[in-house]
Order: structure tokens, then sequence, then C-alpha cells
């Protein structure tokens, strides 16, 4: 067991029932069980990448959430304060996959669409805050904050992480639909952008927050609210980097056949902690990270084609690029 993970992902976790062919829901038949959830797919991607990774969470007391459990600790993830909610289902989401360029849309069953599922319903009781106290980095998913009681209890803990020296990286995680109001959204962004000392955007999600999707004009915002780090991920258009201290860095995608973008973005984030860990410079950084971002797409489900770490280190000695995590 674990004893003191270097990385802990905090949030959501549950199922992804993904489409076999890149159809509308409507016209699906057949749907692939995958692992899913935002920090816990980058929890898993951090433990291939061989750095000790953590997970708080709630499952339900049902055979989805024994499945997920089980797919963590095959990836070596300590599993020790996942939290089992007694009558409570684990979280679901459809997961559709457009034909070209392998763009997902996710259909959730949780709040407000439903009752309470496990994920959202994990409470303050339910956190060890020393636990987290001696990690390196608590990584947080936005998604997670769209309802309470998981709301509260993981703003707690991340802010008594911060307090105890602990590293804070956020990633905004963007399911509008799982929300009540977009100001509401904009306004828990808003709080862990103050908390957080590294965070990563999307295209998407820097449009809906700042207005524009440039990636220069986001690292700008983002560093006025007291971030050390910021990433903004832009699929096939490759990566921008930028810290307080110095200029914007951008590096180039690297170019694969794209069968599912699920999970890419914590792909790229467990990429981003592993590099920084290891002490790399910003520009290697975002390489290591665009490398795990493009490896992820190659295969159906979030975490199936997160590279271990010879796999990755074969893959940028491919490109000709020499780095070594």
């Amino acid at each position: 067991m674990i004893t003191h993970p270097q990385v802990i992902g905090i949030g959501e976790v549950g199922l992804d029932l993904i489409a076999s062919e890149p159809v509308p829901l409507i016209e699906a038949s057949t749907f692939v069980k995958c692992f899913g959830g935002a920090p816990m797919n980058t929890a898993v991607g951090v433990s291939r990448l061989g750095v000790s990774s953590g997970a708080i969470a709630a499952v339900g007391d049902d055979p989805f959430g024994e499945y997920i459990i089980n797919e963590l600790k095959k990836n070596r993830v300590d599993t020790s304060r996942i939290v089992i909610k007694k009558r409570t289902r684990t979280t679901i989401a459809f997961v559709i996959n457009q034909p070209i360029t392998g763009e997902k849309t996710s259909f959730f069953y949780r709040k407000p669409w439903v009752g309470q599922t496990a994920d959202s319903a994990l409470e303050l009781n339910d956190i060890d805050l020393q636990y987290i106290s001696k990690a390196r980095v608590v990584h947080v998913s936005g998604h997670s904050l769209s309802q309470n009681p998981a709301r509260k209890a993981i703003l707690s803990a991340v802010k008594y992480a911060k307090e105890n020296g602990v590293r804070i990286s956020f990633d905004p995680t963007l399911r509008a639909d799982c929300w009540n109001s977009e100001a509401t959204i904009k306004k828990m962004y808003r709080q862990m952008l103050r908390i957080a000392d590294i965070a990563t955007f999307s295209d998407e999600e820097s449009k809906f927050m700042f207005g524009t999707n440039d990636p220069i004009e986001v690292a700008e915002k983002v560093l006025k609210f007291g971030v050390n780090i910021v990433g903004v991920k832009r699929g096939s258009k490759g990566s921008l980097i930028r810290s307080k201290e110095g200029p914007e860095i951008s590096v180039p995608a690297f170019k694969v056949d794209v069968i599912d973008t699920t999970g890419a973005g914590d792909g790229w984030d467990a990429g981003l902690l592993v590099a920084l860990l290891r002490g790399f410079g910003l520009e290697e950084c975002a390489t290591i990270a665009n490398a795990v971002g493009a490896l992820v797409v190659t295969k159906r489900g979030a975490i199936t084609a997160l590279p271990y770490k010879d796999e990755l280190n074969q893959f940028l000695m491919h490109h000709d690029i020499k780095l070594k995590i």
C-alpha cells in the first residue's frame, strides 16, 4: 500500500459507456464499459508514468463501484481513501465520438438530471485531511464542484492542502449540463483559480470562461488569479504553457490517428504533473504532456491507451525527441 502518494486526485469518478460506433446516441446499439472520471484518469496516468498516486472519491455500493476500485488497484493507485456510499449508485456517462475528429459528446446520469449519485455525495467527513496534506500535488476537477455536498467538501479539503504546502492543480473539466447555472460554474472556477498553483484549460473551457480561446490571452487572464503555471490544451493545434515568471511557450501536437478523445486532457495533465515533479523545464513539460495526450486518443476509453513510462519514452524516441521520464 502507498502510504503517502505524491499526487492525489480528488473528485468525480464513474463509469463511461462509450458507443462502439461513431453514431448519434439514438442510433447506438452497443457500448464499451470503460473507467471514467477526470481526476482519477489523471491519477492513473501519473501512476503509469512511475509517480505514486492516490484517489479520494466516492463510488456506489454496486458492481460498477467495485469495478472502478479494481481498475484503480490494477493501476497501482492507492484506493484506501475511496468511500463506498451505501444505497447510492455509481455515476454513469454515455459517450459518443464524432466519426472524423473523434471528439466526444457525453450524456450524464447524475445530478441535476437524476437523484444523488455517489461521486457528488462525497462529504468532508469522508476525506482524510492528513492524507492529502502529505502529498506534493492535489489534482482537482471543476466537474466535481458542480453539486453539493461534494463541492463544499472538496473546496474545504483543497484549502487545507494549500495551507499545508501542497501544490494544487486545477482542470475545469467543463460539463455545463451537470451544473445548475453558468453563473455558478464561473463563480466556482474563479474560486478555484485563486487557490490553484497549476491550471489547465481546453479551448472550449477558455472560450466559456474568458470569452476567447486565444491561448496567449487565456494564459494572461489565468495568471492574474495568482496561478503559477498555466497550460492551454489545443488538441491538434498543440499546447501553450506559461509561468508567471516567463514568456509563453507553444509546442506543436504529435500527429496520430484519432479514435476517441475521451481522457486526452486528463492524460495531458498527468504528463504535465509528472514532468514538473521530475524537474523538467516548461517546454519539456509541454512536450511530454502533448505526447501523453496524443497516445490517449489512439484507443477507445479514457485510460486504455494511457502510456506506461517505457511506452512514452519509446514514443518520444520515435519522434527524435531526446527526453526520458
